[in-house]
């Protein structure tokens, strides 16, 4: 769509915004991954179950820990399994590098005895945010939605075997020149990357591949894909800047389950309020909420009512509706903020059982959203993601 509003000479503001992503074989998305697929297996044999786990991952070990409710208890084998296959699809095959596939599993997590059934109210206080913006197709801002795109190219050439000196860990980071909001430089763009141990020559030809391969058609993608068209003629690119990186994953720093939640949704452009999604069930507010937050806010933009639409919801314990909503489109809007909340509220079921049913938040589709984003995912066909028009 068109932007409603574009740069002003005569009056305007700017700024430089960076945002970063990492990879799947970074330490903590290896456990936010394992988390979601712990999820995924017990939302497969039963739909309802309630899910907390918390994953960390060090030197050749694996440790789980949380609460679950579910109908049909998974035996500690299969787990293990889900663990093991989760880490080898990552990346970690190879043994002796200090964490791969057959590493030790200490098993924490418990059976909690809860009713399972719809439930009626939110289980504990908290507040979310959802975000939409013109600054990709996919309604993304633009230096989150980069930073994604150049790792998940990167691993993409790693698996595919085109580059098979790289190894899972890695990072991305991207800065943007901003006039009144709207991004018109790609000033800075960096990869860092963990792999295998190469001499120099191998290394300076290990850069320019990934440059060929990853960096320059990422750029290429962007502009294609971005609503509002911006220069990278001046951007400055850097690959490893501080030269070989040998040593990464979870062998060489501990990963926590929930850690990256700037990641995971807009990048540090739209607030963010604090709860993790990767090992939560949909009855857990701090995710399930954050997602229809973004579905809402995506249906606005996408319906042409504003250029950017900024959603907070708060709940609290026991309730079954979020006890305020607040809408910001910064000016961008067709309509004043509060007659979008009302066209919100009359349009969204917003209790906690209306969330979960109208994105039919019950099947095992987590995993897959705990690297690369939450939102405003090309690759995947996730029920937050589709919009309704709004009028």
């Amino acid at each position: 769509m068109a932007a409603l509003h574009t740069p002003d000479k005569k009056n305007f503001n700017q700024f430089v915004f960076t945002s970063e992503s990492v990879s799947e074989g970074h330490p903590d998305k290896v456990c936010d991954q394992i988390s979601d697929a712990i999820l995924d297996a017990h939302l497969a044999v039963d739909p309802m179950s309630r899910v907390a786990c918390e994953t960390l991952t060090t030197q050749d070990t694996v440790v789980l820990a949380g609460e679950i409710a579910c109908n049909k208890e998974i035996p500690t084998s299969e787990i293990e399994q889900v663990v093991r296959k989760t880490i080898s699809e990552i990346g970690y095959t190879i043994p002796h590098k200090g964490f791969d596939h057959n590493c030790k599993i200490i098993n924490y997590l418990h059976q909690q005895e809860v009713a399972l059934n719809e439930n009626q109210g939110a289980g504990d206080q908290g507040l979310m945010f959802g975000y939409a913006c013109n600054q990709t197709r996919h309604l993304m801002p633009i230096p989150i939605a980069m930073s994604h795109k150049l790792l998940q190219h990167l691993a993409e050439v790693r698996k595919n075997g085109t580059l098979p000196e790289l190894m899972p860990d890695a990072k991305s980071q991207v800065s943007f020149k901003f006039v009144n909001r709207v991004p018109v430089d790609l000033q800075t763009l960096v990869i860092s990357t963990h792999h295998m141990p190469v001499n120099e020559q191998q290394f300076n030809a290990l850069k320019a591949e990934i440059m060929r391969l990853v960096v320059q058609p990422t750029i290429d993608d962007m502009q294609s894909e971005s609503e509002l068209p911006f220069d990278a003629s001046n951007c400055n690119i850097m690959i490893n800047p501080l030269g070989m990186w040998t040593d990464g994953g979870p062998a060489a720093d501990t990963g926590l389950t929930g850690r990256k939640i700037i990641v995971d949704t807009y990048g540090g452009w739209a607030q963010h309020g604090g709860g993790a999604f990767s090992g939560k069930d949909a009855t857990k507010v701090d995710r399930s909420a954050a997602y229809m937050a973004r579905h809402i806010a995506k249906s606005v933009v996408a319906s042409g009512l504003a250029d950017e639409c900024l959603l907070q919801f708060s709940f609290v314990i026991g309730e079954a509706e979020p006890v305020s909503i607040m809408v910001d489109t910064f000016n961008s809007g067709k309509y004043e903020d509060s007659k979008l909340e009302d066209l919100i509220r009359s349009n969204f079921d917003l209790t906690v059982k209306g969330i979960i049913q109208k994105l039919d938040l019950r099947n095992p589709i987590y995993r897959s959203t705990a690297a690369y984003g939450h939102f405003g995912r090309y690759d995947l066909e996730l029920p937050w993601e589709k919009v309704i028009e709004l009028k």
